[in-house]
Protein backbone atom coordinates (compact mmCIF):
# COMPACT_ATOMS: atom_id res chain seq x y z
CA UNK A 1 0.00 0.00 0.00
CA UNK A 2 1.38 3.06 -1.44
CA UNK A 3 3.14 5.75 0.96
CA UNK A 4 2.10 8.54 -1.08
CA UNK A 5 -1.09 8.31 -0.76
CA UNK A 6 -0.81 7.62 3.03
CA UNK A 7 0.23 11.26 2.99
CA UNK A 8 -1.90 12.57 0.87
CA UNK A 9 -4.99 11.18 3.10
CA UNK A 10 -3.59 12.83 5.60
CA UNK A 11 -4.10 15.88 4.07
CA UNK A 12 -7.04 14.72 2.60
CA UNK A 13 -9.13 13.54 5.43
CA UNK A 14 -10.56 15.91 8.16
CA UNK A 15 -10.57 13.56 11.10
CA UNK A 16 -8.18 10.41 10.88
CA UNK A 17 -7.09 7.66 13.28
CA UNK A 18 -3.41 8.57 14.06
CA UNK A 19 -1.99 5.53 11.28
CA UNK A 20 0.01 5.11 8.47
CA UNK A 21 -2.57 2.97 6.45
CA UNK A 22 -6.05 1.52 7.57
CA UNK A 23 -6.14 1.38 11.27
CA UNK A 24 -7.76 -1.68 13.15
CA UNK A 25 -10.18 -0.52 16.01
CA UNK A 26 -8.92 0.26 19.63
CA UNK A 27 -10.19 -2.54 21.04
CA UNK A 28 -8.15 -5.68 20.91
CA UNK A 29 -10.12 -8.91 20.54
CA UNK A 30 -8.84 -12.76 21.13
CA UNK A 31 -9.09 -15.58 18.36
CA UNK A 32 -12.62 -17.28 19.57
CA UNK A 33 -12.56 -20.33 17.20
CA UNK A 34 -9.13 -21.64 16.11
CA UNK A 35 -8.08 -22.20 12.29
CA UNK A 36 -8.56 -25.87 11.90
CA UNK A 37 -12.19 -25.56 12.89
CA UNK A 38 -12.61 -23.27 9.68
CA UNK A 39 -13.83 -24.48 6.83
CA UNK A 40 -11.74 -24.78 3.68
CA UNK A 41 -12.03 -26.00 -0.14
CA UNK A 42 -9.02 -28.68 0.06
CA UNK A 43 -8.41 -27.56 -3.63
CA UNK A 44 -6.69 -24.48 -2.19
CA UNK A 45 -2.72 -25.08 -1.65
CA UNK A 46 -1.31 -23.76 1.83
CA UNK A 47 2.01 -24.41 0.70
CA UNK A 48 1.59 -23.26 -2.43
CA UNK A 49 1.19 -19.92 -1.19
CA UNK A 50 3.86 -19.77 0.99
CA UNK A 51 6.05 -20.51 -1.77
CA UNK A 52 4.78 -17.93 -3.91
CA UNK A 53 5.05 -15.75 -0.96
CA UNK A 54 8.98 -16.82 0.13
CA UNK A 55 10.18 -16.72 -3.72
CA UNK A 56 8.56 -12.99 -4.19
CA UNK A 57 9.72 -11.62 -0.60
CA UNK A 58 13.29 -13.18 -0.49
CA UNK A 59 15.57 -11.03 0.22
CA UNK A 60 17.24 -11.52 -3.27
CA UNK A 61 14.21 -9.47 -4.47
CA UNK A 62 15.80 -5.97 -3.38
CA UNK A 63 11.95 -5.10 -1.94
CA UNK A 64 10.62 -5.32 -5.80
CA UNK A 65 11.11 -1.51 -6.37
CA UNK A 66 9.48 -0.11 -9.72
CA UNK A 67 12.07 0.29 -12.60
CA UNK A 68 14.73 -2.45 -10.91
CA UNK A 69 15.56 -5.62 -12.25
CA UNK A 70 14.57 -8.00 -9.37
CA UNK A 71 10.73 -6.20 -9.92
CA UNK A 72 11.06 -7.65 -13.79
CA UNK A 73 12.77 -10.77 -12.67
CA UNK A 74 9.27 -10.84 -10.39
CA UNK A 75 7.37 -9.44 -13.47
CA UNK A 76 8.73 -12.90 -15.33
CA UNK A 77 7.99 -15.12 -12.48
CA UNK A 78 4.69 -14.35 -12.63
CA UNK A 79 3.91 -14.44 -16.29
CA UNK A 80 5.72 -17.86 -16.04
CA UNK A 81 3.16 -19.28 -13.44
CA UNK A 82 0.38 -18.15 -16.02
CA UNK A 83 1.95 -19.85 -18.88
CA UNK A 84 2.35 -22.71 -16.64
CA UNK A 85 -1.45 -22.82 -15.89
CA UNK A 86 -2.42 -22.58 -19.82
CA UNK A 87 -4.03 -19.24 -19.30
CA UNK A 88 -3.89 -17.07 -22.38
CA UNK A 89 -1.36 -13.72 -22.69
CA UNK A 90 -3.45 -10.88 -21.76
CA UNK A 91 -0.76 -8.26 -22.11
CA UNK A 92 0.17 -6.44 -25.17
CA UNK A 93 0.89 -7.63 -28.84
CA UNK A 94 0.28 -10.97 -27.49
CA UNK A 95 2.24 -11.43 -24.35
CA UNK A 96 1.89 -11.69 -20.71
CA UNK A 97 3.40 -8.18 -20.33
CA UNK A 98 1.90 -4.61 -20.60
CA UNK A 99 4.95 -2.18 -20.13
CA UNK A 100 4.21 1.20 -18.41
CA UNK A 101 6.02 4.17 -19.26
CA UNK A 102 7.03 6.26 -16.73
CA UNK A 103 9.08 9.61 -15.99
CA UNK A 104 11.22 9.17 -12.87
CA UNK A 105 12.00 13.20 -11.25
CA UNK A 106 14.16 13.55 -8.14
CA UNK A 107 15.35 17.00 -6.78
CA UNK A 108 17.90 18.64 -8.53
CA UNK A 109 21.19 19.74 -7.02
CA UNK A 110 20.07 23.23 -6.17
CA UNK A 111 18.39 23.87 -3.47
CA UNK A 112 14.67 24.96 -3.55
CA UNK A 113 13.52 27.36 -1.10
CA UNK A 114 10.56 30.02 -0.64
CA UNK A 115 10.74 33.55 0.08
CA UNK A 116 7.65 35.25 1.84
CA UNK A 117 7.12 38.91 1.38
CA UNK A 118 3.86 40.75 3.15
CA UNK A 119 3.46 42.96 6.18
CA UNK A 120 5.69 40.59 8.52
CA UNK A 121 8.41 41.70 6.18
CA UNK A 122 9.98 39.36 4.17
CA UNK A 123 10.77 35.62 4.87
CA UNK A 124 13.34 32.84 3.51
CA UNK A 125 12.13 29.55 3.79
CA UNK A 126 13.96 26.46 4.28
CA UNK A 127 12.86 23.58 2.21
CA UNK A 128 12.53 20.53 4.42
CA UNK A 129 12.40 22.83 7.83
CA UNK A 130 9.52 25.50 6.94
CA UNK A 131 8.24 24.22 3.71
CA UNK A 132 8.36 21.15 1.67
CA UNK A 133 8.17 22.27 -2.21
CA UNK A 134 7.92 19.94 -5.15
CA UNK A 135 8.52 21.69 -8.77
CA UNK A 136 6.37 20.72 -11.99
CA UNK A 137 7.84 17.57 -13.46
CA UNK A 138 7.11 19.34 -16.70
CA UNK A 139 9.90 22.36 -15.94
CA UNK A 140 13.08 21.54 -15.01
CA UNK A 141 13.59 24.44 -13.30
CA UNK A 142 10.86 27.17 -11.56
CA UNK A 143 11.02 30.18 -9.93
CA UNK A 144 7.89 32.25 -9.99
CA UNK A 145 6.44 34.65 -7.70
CA UNK A 146 2.70 35.30 -7.18
CA UNK A 147 0.24 36.81 -4.70
CA UNK A 148 -1.23 34.30 -2.65
CA UNK A 149 -5.32 33.19 -2.23
CA UNK A 150 -6.94 31.94 0.63
CA UNK A 151 -9.33 29.52 -1.23
CA UNK A 152 -10.68 27.22 1.97
CA UNK A 153 -10.44 23.87 1.89
CA UNK A 154 -10.23 24.32 -2.11
CA UNK A 155 -13.03 21.87 -3.10
CA UNK A 156 -15.31 22.68 -5.79
CA UNK A 157 -17.84 20.24 -7.06
CA UNK A 158 -20.94 20.74 -8.84
CA UNK A 159 -22.47 17.63 -8.43
CA UNK A 160 -21.58 18.03 -4.54
CA UNK A 161 -23.08 21.23 -4.34
CA UNK A 162 -19.27 22.82 -3.28
CA UNK A 163 -17.20 25.70 -4.26
CA UNK A 164 -14.77 27.31 -2.19
CA UNK A 165 -13.46 29.65 -5.04
CA UNK A 166 -17.00 31.24 -5.82
CA UNK A 167 -16.25 35.00 -5.89
CA UNK A 168 -12.21 34.94 -5.62
CA UNK A 169 -9.74 35.41 -8.88
CA UNK A 170 -6.79 33.08 -8.59
CA UNK A 171 -5.64 33.34 -12.16
CA UNK A 172 -2.33 33.53 -12.24
CA UNK A 173 -1.95 33.35 -8.56
CA UNK A 174 -1.00 31.02 -5.82
CA UNK A 175 -3.63 29.25 -3.90
CA UNK A 176 -3.62 28.94 -0.64
CA UNK A 177 -5.85 25.71 1.16
CA UNK A 178 -6.47 23.86 4.04
CA UNK A 179 -5.54 20.21 3.99
CA UNK A 180 -8.82 17.76 4.11
CA UNK A 181 -12.34 18.38 3.80
CA UNK A 182 -14.80 19.62 6.24
CA UNK A 183 -15.90 17.59 8.39
CA UNK A 184 -19.46 17.73 7.37
CA UNK A 185 -18.97 16.03 4.84
CA UNK A 186 -19.20 12.03 4.12
CA UNK A 187 -15.67 10.66 4.37
CA UNK A 188 -15.45 9.08 0.77
CA UNK A 189 -17.34 11.70 -1.01
CA UNK A 190 -15.06 14.49 0.41
CA UNK A 191 -12.08 12.29 -0.21
CA UNK A 192 -12.60 12.20 -3.80
CA UNK A 193 -12.98 16.17 -3.65
CA UNK A 194 -9.99 16.42 -2.07
CA UNK A 195 -8.13 14.09 -4.72
CA UNK A 196 -9.08 17.12 -7.19
CA UNK A 197 -7.67 19.99 -5.22
CA UNK A 198 -4.93 20.06 -7.69
CA UNK A 199 -6.89 19.79 -10.75
CA UNK A 200 -9.71 22.50 -9.69
CA UNK A 201 -6.76 25.01 -9.11
CA UNK A 202 -5.09 24.25 -12.26
CA UNK A 203 -8.56 24.64 -14.17
CA UNK A 204 -9.45 28.19 -12.33
CA UNK A 205 -5.65 29.59 -13.67
CA UNK A 206 -3.72 29.45 -10.29
CA UNK A 207 0.04 28.41 -11.29
CA UNK A 208 1.06 27.40 -7.23
CA UNK A 209 -0.83 25.45 -4.42
CA UNK A 210 -0.11 25.86 -1.09
CA UNK A 211 -1.38 23.30 1.62
CA UNK A 212 -2.15 24.42 5.32
CA UNK A 213 -1.95 21.87 8.27
CA UNK A 214 -4.88 21.57 9.94
CA UNK A 215 -5.18 20.20 13.55
CA UNK A 216 -6.27 16.89 12.13
CA UNK A 217 -3.56 16.95 9.61
CA UNK A 218 -0.79 17.68 12.15
CA UNK A 219 -2.05 14.20 14.22
CA UNK A 220 -2.00 12.04 11.54
CA UNK A 221 1.29 12.95 9.46
CA UNK A 222 3.42 15.90 11.14
CA UNK A 223 5.36 18.21 9.29
CA UNK A 224 8.13 16.07 9.84
CA UNK A 225 6.81 12.80 8.85
CA UNK A 226 6.19 14.23 5.53
CA UNK A 227 9.56 15.74 5.09
CA UNK A 228 11.10 12.23 5.63
CA UNK A 229 9.61 11.69 2.11
CA UNK A 230 11.06 14.86 0.40
CA UNK A 231 14.10 13.53 -1.68
CA UNK A 232 12.00 9.89 -2.62
CA UNK A 233 11.90 10.35 -6.06
CA UNK A 234 8.30 10.64 -8.21
CA UNK A 235 7.12 9.02 -10.73
CA UNK A 236 4.25 9.74 -13.66
CA UNK A 237 3.56 7.84 -16.51
CA UNK A 238 3.89 9.30 -20.06
CA UNK A 239 2.15 9.23 -22.69
CA UNK A 240 3.07 8.07 -26.82
CA UNK A 241 5.67 11.41 -26.53
CA UNK A 242 7.40 10.93 -23.38
CA UNK A 243 5.68 13.70 -21.57
CA UNK A 244 5.05 12.89 -18.01
CA UNK A 245 0.87 13.00 -17.33
CA UNK A 246 -0.26 15.45 -15.10
CA UNK A 247 -3.81 16.34 -13.79
CA UNK A 248 -2.77 20.06 -13.39
CA UNK A 249 -0.22 20.96 -15.60
CA UNK A 250 -1.03 24.27 -14.61
CA UNK A 251 0.21 24.56 -11.17
CA UNK A 252 3.88 25.02 -11.80
CA UNK A 253 5.24 24.65 -7.84
CA UNK A 254 3.31 23.36 -5.00
CA UNK A 255 4.13 23.53 -1.40
CA UNK A 256 3.40 22.28 2.58
CA UNK A 257 3.71 25.02 5.07
CA UNK A 258 4.82 24.39 8.87
CA UNK A 259 2.36 25.93 11.05
CA UNK A 260 4.95 28.61 11.86
CA UNK A 261 4.75 29.37 8.39
CA UNK A 262 1.25 29.41 7.93
CA UNK A 263 0.73 31.71 10.36
CA UNK A 264 3.07 34.33 9.06
CA UNK A 265 1.46 33.65 5.17
CA UNK A 266 -1.58 35.46 7.05
CA UNK A 267 0.01 38.87 8.55
CA UNK A 268 -2.07 41.47 7.49
CA UNK A 269 -5.30 39.12 5.97
CA UNK A 270 -8.68 39.73 7.09
CA UNK A 271 -8.45 36.60 9.31
CA UNK A 272 -5.29 35.19 11.50
CA UNK A 273 -4.47 31.81 10.52
CA UNK A 274 -5.11 30.65 14.08
CA UNK A 275 -8.80 31.35 13.25
CA UNK A 276 -8.69 29.78 10.23
CA UNK A 277 -7.44 26.92 11.78
CA UNK A 278 -9.86 26.87 14.72
CA UNK A 279 -12.50 27.06 11.96
CA UNK A 280 -11.45 23.66 10.54
CA UNK A 281 -12.34 22.04 13.72
CA UNK A 282 -16.29 22.87 12.64
CA UNK A 283 -18.26 20.72 9.96
CA UNK A 284 -19.08 23.75 7.57
CA UNK A 285 -16.67 24.87 4.86
CA UNK A 286 -13.83 27.78 5.48
CA UNK A 287 -14.68 30.68 3.63
CA UNK A 288 -11.67 32.25 1.67
CA UNK A 289 -10.20 35.60 1.14
CA UNK A 290 -7.39 36.98 -0.76
CA UNK A 291 -4.05 37.26 1.33
CA UNK A 292 -1.72 40.45 1.59
CA UNK A 293 1.14 38.28 1.12
CA UNK A 294 3.32 37.98 -2.24
CA UNK A 295 5.49 34.26 -2.62
CA UNK A 296 8.56 33.30 -4.49
CA UNK A 297 8.70 29.77 -5.07
CA UNK A 298 11.94 28.29 -6.79
CA UNK A 299 12.90 24.77 -7.27
CA UNK A 300 14.00 22.09 -9.88
CA UNK A 301 14.17 18.28 -10.71
CA UNK A 302 16.10 15.92 -12.45
CA UNK A 303 14.54 13.52 -15.00
CA UNK A 304 14.84 9.73 -16.53
CA UNK A 305 12.60 7.71 -18.26
CA UNK A 306 12.27 3.95 -17.14
CA UNK A 307 9.44 1.26 -17.93
CA UNK A 308 7.84 -1.39 -15.56
CA UNK A 309 5.82 -3.88 -16.59
CA UNK A 310 2.17 -4.88 -15.58
CA UNK A 311 1.29 -8.29 -16.21
CA UNK A 312 -1.89 -9.71 -17.44
CA UNK A 313 -3.45 -13.08 -18.22
CA UNK A 314 -7.09 -14.52 -19.04
CA UNK A 315 -8.97 -17.66 -18.39
CA UNK A 316 -11.30 -17.32 -21.47
CA UNK A 317 -15.37 -17.42 -20.67
CA UNK A 318 -17.18 -20.18 -21.65
CA UNK A 319 -20.38 -18.70 -22.03
CA UNK A 320 -21.34 -17.01 -26.13
CA UNK A 321 -23.09 -14.35 -24.76
CA UNK A 322 -21.23 -13.08 -21.98
CA UNK A 323 -17.78 -14.37 -22.87
CA UNK A 324 -16.59 -10.85 -24.34
CA UNK A 325 -17.02 -9.22 -21.10
CA UNK A 326 -14.08 -9.12 -18.31
CA UNK A 327 -13.91 -9.32 -14.68
CA UNK A 328 -10.38 -8.48 -13.17
CA UNK A 329 -8.55 -9.75 -9.79
CA UNK A 330 -5.43 -7.50 -9.88
CA UNK A 331 -3.02 -7.18 -6.70
CA UNK A 332 0.24 -5.11 -7.81
CA UNK A 333 3.62 -6.44 -7.68
CA UNK A 334 5.65 -3.65 -6.52
CA UNK A 335 7.20 -2.70 -3.16
CA UNK A 336 9.40 0.48 -1.70
CA UNK A 337 12.81 -1.50 -2.45
CA UNK A 338 15.95 -0.76 -0.24
CA UNK A 339 15.59 2.01 2.73
CA UNK A 340 18.53 4.53 2.87
CA UNK A 341 21.12 3.97 5.03
CA UNK A 342 20.83 5.41 8.47
CA UNK A 343 23.77 7.25 10.30
CA UNK A 344 22.95 4.48 13.31
CA UNK A 345 23.52 1.53 10.80
CA UNK A 346 25.77 -1.02 10.63
CA UNK A 347 27.18 -3.42 8.12
CA UNK A 348 24.17 -6.65 9.91
CA UNK A 349 21.51 -3.54 9.27
CA UNK A 350 18.61 -5.08 7.21
CA UNK A 351 17.37 -2.44 5.36
CA UNK A 352 15.45 -4.47 2.22
CA UNK A 353 11.81 -3.73 2.67
CA UNK A 354 10.51 -7.31 1.58
CA UNK A 355 7.19 -6.44 1.24
CA UNK A 356 5.86 -10.24 2.21
CA UNK A 357 2.15 -9.17 2.98
CA UNK A 358 2.62 -5.76 1.33
CA UNK A 359 2.05 -7.28 -1.30
CA UNK A 360 3.78 -10.45 -2.03
CA UNK A 361 0.66 -12.08 -0.24
CA UNK A 362 -1.50 -10.84 -2.54
CA UNK A 363 -0.03 -11.86 -5.67
CA UNK A 364 0.42 -15.42 -4.38
CA UNK A 365 -3.43 -15.26 -3.25
CA UNK A 366 -3.81 -14.28 -7.03
CA UNK A 367 -2.17 -16.99 -8.48
CA UNK A 368 -4.00 -19.48 -6.47
CA UNK A 369 -7.20 -18.45 -7.55
CA UNK A 370 -5.85 -18.42 -11.26
CA UNK A 371 -4.35 -22.22 -10.38
CA UNK A 372 -7.44 -23.01 -9.33
CA UNK A 373 -10.09 -21.43 -12.02
CA UNK A 374 -7.81 -22.58 -14.27
CA UNK A 375 -8.44 -26.73 -13.29
CA UNK A 376 -12.28 -26.03 -12.38
CA UNK A 377 -14.17 -28.86 -14.98
CA UNK A 378 -16.18 -26.12 -15.65
CA UNK A 379 -14.85 -22.68 -16.87
CA UNK A 380 -16.20 -19.01 -15.74
CA UNK A 381 -19.20 -17.90 -17.99
CA UNK A 382 -17.94 -14.22 -18.17
CA UNK A 383 -14.02 -14.08 -19.04
CA UNK A 384 -11.71 -13.40 -16.48
CA UNK A 385 -8.74 -11.08 -16.50
CA UNK A 386 -6.00 -11.38 -13.90
CA UNK A 387 -3.61 -8.08 -13.66
CA UNK A 388 -0.68 -7.85 -11.41
CA UNK A 389 0.61 -4.20 -11.62
CA UNK A 390 3.85 -2.20 -11.05
CA UNK A 391 3.75 1.67 -9.49
CA UNK A 392 1.31 1.08 -6.69
CA UNK A 393 3.77 1.87 -4.29
CA UNK A 394 4.26 5.47 -6.60
CA UNK A 395 0.42 6.20 -6.85
CA UNK A 396 -1.56 3.60 -8.11
CA UNK A 397 0.50 4.34 -11.43
CA UNK A 398 0.64 1.11 -13.03
CA UNK A 399 -3.22 0.49 -12.47
CA UNK A 400 -4.39 3.93 -13.43
CA UNK A 401 -2.33 3.28 -16.87
CA UNK A 402 -3.77 0.03 -17.02
CA UNK A 403 -7.19 1.22 -16.57
CA UNK A 404 -7.03 4.08 -19.22
CA UNK A 405 -4.81 1.33 -21.62
CA UNK A 406 -6.61 -1.23 -21.03
CA UNK A 407 -5.59 -4.55 -23.35
CA UNK A 408 -9.67 -5.67 -24.02
CA UNK A 409 -12.26 -3.25 -24.51
CA UNK A 410 -12.61 -0.48 -21.91
CA UNK A 411 -16.30 -1.23 -22.12
CA UNK A 412 -16.00 -5.10 -22.03
CA UNK A 413 -14.26 -4.71 -18.10
CA UNK A 414 -17.54 -5.23 -15.94
CA UNK A 415 -16.08 -5.45 -12.32
CA UNK A 416 -12.56 -5.14 -9.95
CA UNK A 417 -11.67 -6.66 -6.87
CA UNK A 418 -8.46 -6.25 -5.54
CA UNK A 419 -5.87 -7.62 -3.68
CA UNK A 420 -3.32 -5.86 -1.87
CA UNK A 421 -1.30 -6.73 1.86
CA UNK A 422 -4.09 -9.01 3.39
CA UNK A 423 -3.00 -9.54 6.92
CA UNK A 424 -2.38 -13.68 7.16
CA UNK A 425 -1.15 -14.12 10.71
CA UNK A 426 -4.90 -15.10 12.13
CA UNK A 427 -7.95 -17.03 11.58
CA UNK A 428 -9.78 -14.37 9.73
CA UNK A 429 -13.43 -14.96 10.16
CA UNK A 430 -14.80 -11.92 8.28
CA UNK A 431 -13.39 -9.69 5.47
CA UNK A 432 -13.61 -5.96 4.82
CA UNK A 433 -14.50 -5.22 1.02
CA UNK A 434 -13.68 -1.01 0.84
CA UNK A 435 -16.21 -0.14 -1.57
CA UNK A 436 -18.96 -2.59 -0.90
CA UNK A 437 -21.61 -0.35 -0.35
CA UNK A 438 -21.28 1.91 -4.02
CA UNK A 439 -22.27 -1.09 -5.70
CA UNK A 440 -23.70 -4.72 -6.20
CA UNK A 441 -20.53 -5.92 -5.04
CA UNK A 442 -21.49 -5.55 -1.93
CA UNK A 443 -24.24 -8.68 -1.66
CA UNK A 444 -22.25 -10.59 -4.35
CA UNK A 445 -19.82 -10.46 -1.84
CA UNK A 446 -21.70 -11.40 1.10
CA UNK A 447 -23.85 -13.88 -1.09
CA UNK A 448 -20.09 -15.17 -1.80
CA UNK A 449 -18.73 -16.00 0.80
CA UNK A 450 -21.78 -17.21 3.43
CA UNK A 451 -21.03 -21.32 2.25
CA UNK A 452 -17.55 -20.24 3.82
CA UNK A 453 -18.60 -18.52 6.84
CA UNK A 454 -16.86 -15.83 6.72
CA UNK A 455 -18.77 -12.56 6.89
CA UNK A 456 -18.86 -9.13 5.09
CA UNK A 457 -18.13 -6.05 7.55
CA UNK A 458 -18.16 -2.97 7.04
CA UNK A 459 -15.24 -0.34 6.87
CA UNK A 460 -14.14 -0.36 10.13
CA UNK A 461 -12.77 2.67 9.76
CA UNK A 462 -14.70 5.25 7.31
CA UNK A 463 -12.70 8.03 8.21
CA UNK A 464 -9.41 7.08 6.48
CA UNK A 465 -11.44 7.06 2.86
CA UNK A 466 -9.28 3.56 2.18
CA UNK A 467 -11.93 3.47 -0.76
CA UNK A 468 -9.96 5.70 -2.84
CA UNK A 469 -6.69 4.72 -1.94
CA UNK A 470 -6.05 1.48 -3.59
CA UNK A 471 -5.53 0.55 -6.78
CA UNK A 472 -9.33 -0.55 -7.75
CA UNK A 473 -10.60 2.86 -7.64
CA UNK A 474 -8.48 3.57 -10.58
CA UNK A 475 -11.29 1.08 -12.57
CA UNK A 476 -13.52 2.98 -10.39
CA UNK A 477 -12.61 6.60 -11.56
CA UNK A 478 -13.47 4.53 -15.45
CA UNK A 479 -16.56 3.52 -14.78
CA UNK A 480 -16.44 -0.03 -12.94
CA UNK A 481 -17.72 -1.52 -9.92
CA UNK A 482 -14.95 -2.39 -7.76
CA UNK A 483 -13.78 -3.33 -4.41
CA UNK A 484 -10.75 -3.22 -2.36
CA UNK A 485 -10.81 -6.79 -0.29
CA UNK A 486 -8.83 -6.89 2.86
CA UNK A 487 -8.93 -9.93 6.25
CA UNK A 488 -11.25 -8.27 9.13
CA UNK A 489 -11.00 -7.25 12.15
CA UNK A 490 -12.74 -9.75 14.06
CA UNK A 491 -11.17 -13.31 15.57
CA UNK A 492 -7.71 -11.99 16.07
CA UNK A 493 -7.63 -9.62 13.70
CA UNK A 494 -7.39 -6.12 15.82
CA UNK A 495 -4.46 -6.92 17.55
CA UNK A 496 -3.09 -8.46 14.70
CA UNK A 497 -3.94 -5.60 12.48
CA UNK A 498 -2.42 -3.21 15.24
CA UNK A 499 1.05 -5.47 15.24
CA UNK A 500 1.76 -5.09 11.71
CA UNK A 501 0.86 -1.14 11.42
CA UNK A 502 3.25 -0.58 14.41
CA UNK A 503 6.18 -2.27 13.58
CA UNK A 504 6.11 -4.04 10.06
CA UNK A 505 4.15 -1.55 7.74
CA UNK A 506 6.70 -0.41 4.61
CA UNK A 507 9.52 -1.41 7.14
CA UNK A 508 12.41 -4.85 6.79
CA UNK A 509 10.33 -6.31 9.36
CA UNK A 510 7.11 -7.21 6.60
CA UNK A 511 9.59 -10.45 5.75
CA UNK A 512 9.03 -13.70 6.05
CA UNK A 513 10.04 -14.21 9.73
CA UNK A 514 6.30 -12.93 10.87
CA UNK A 515 4.01 -15.63 11.99
CA UNK A 516 2.26 -16.70 8.78
CA UNK A 517 -1.04 -18.42 8.68
CA UNK A 518 -0.44 -20.51 5.73
CA UNK A 519 -4.33 -22.24 5.78
CA UNK A 520 -5.60 -19.04 6.77
CA UNK A 521 -4.16 -17.49 3.42
CA UNK A 522 -5.51 -20.58 1.89
CA UNK A 523 -8.79 -19.64 2.53
CA UNK A 524 -8.46 -16.27 1.33
CA UNK A 525 -7.29 -17.82 -1.97
CA UNK A 526 -10.80 -19.79 -1.64
CA UNK A 527 -12.63 -16.52 -0.58
CA UNK A 528 -11.44 -14.32 -3.71
CA UNK A 529 -12.33 -17.60 -6.15
CA UNK A 530 -15.45 -17.86 -4.72
CA UNK A 531 -16.19 -13.89 -5.17
CA UNK A 532 -14.46 -13.64 -8.66
CA UNK A 533 -16.77 -16.68 -9.80
CA UNK A 534 -19.45 -15.08 -8.42
CA UNK A 535 -19.18 -12.17 -10.65
CA UNK A 536 -18.20 -13.84 -13.37
CA UNK A 537 -21.07 -16.50 -13.61
CA UNK A 538 -24.14 -14.03 -12.69
CA UNK A 539 -26.78 -13.39 -15.00
CA UNK A 540 -26.21 -9.76 -14.51
CA UNK A 541 -22.57 -8.01 -13.93
CA UNK A 542 -21.82 -6.15 -10.89
CA UNK A 543 -23.89 -2.80 -11.03
CA UNK A 544 -23.32 0.59 -9.55
CA UNK A 545 -26.63 1.33 -7.15
CA UNK A 546 -28.74 3.85 -7.64
CA UNK A 547 -28.05 7.22 -6.64
CA UNK A 548 -24.42 6.81 -5.62
CA UNK A 549 -22.30 9.42 -6.01
CA UNK A 550 -19.76 7.24 -7.57
CA UNK A 551 -21.57 5.77 -10.00
CA UNK A 552 -22.86 9.11 -10.91
CA UNK A 553 -19.96 11.11 -11.01
CA UNK A 554 -17.85 8.20 -13.07
CA UNK A 555 -20.37 5.77 -14.90
CA UNK A 556 -23.79 8.21 -15.44
CA UNK A 557 -24.98 6.32 -17.90
CA UNK A 558 -24.32 3.19 -16.73
CA UNK A 559 -27.39 0.64 -15.59
CA UNK A 560 -28.02 0.80 -11.93
CA UNK A 561 -28.90 -1.97 -9.14
CA UNK A 562 -31.83 -1.19 -6.83
CA UNK A 563 -31.20 0.02 -3.39
CA UNK A 564 -33.84 -1.47 -0.85
CA UNK A 565 -32.75 1.11 1.18
CA UNK A 566 -33.65 3.89 -1.13
CA UNK A 567 -31.60 6.25 -3.51
CA UNK A 568 -28.58 6.95 -1.87
CA UNK A 569 -28.16 4.83 0.75
CA UNK A 570 -25.66 2.57 2.39
CA UNK A 571 -26.21 -1.55 2.34
CA UNK A 572 -26.05 -3.15 5.55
Amino acid sequence: MTVRLVLAAALACSALMPAAAPAAPASPNAVAIPEAQLPLDPRFSARRIEADVAFLADDAMRGRETGSPELEIAARFVAQRFAALGLVPGGTDGGWLQRVPFQRVVPSSAPAGATLSGPGGPREWVNGKDVLITTSRLEPQVDLTAPVVFVGYGLSDRRLGIDDYAGLDVKGKIVAVLGGFPAGMASEEGAYAADEKAKVASDRGAIGLITLPTEASDRVAPFARRAEYLSVPRFATTDANGRPEVEAPGLRASATLNAASAAALFAGAKSSYAAVRTAARGKAPVAGFPLAATLRIHGGTEASAITSPNIAAVIPGSDPALRDQYVILSGHLDHIGISPAKAADTAATDRINNGAMDNAAGVATLLEVARVMSEDPVKPRRSVLFVVTTGEEKGLLGADYFARHPTVPAKAIVGNVDLDMPLLTYPFTDVVAYGADHSSLGAITAAALAPMKVSLSPDPTPEESIFVRSDHYMFVKQGVPAVFLSTGRANGGNPAWEEFFAKRYHRPADDMSQAFDWRAGARFAEANWRITRAMADGAEPPRWLSGDPFGDIFAPSAPRAANAAGPGAKQP
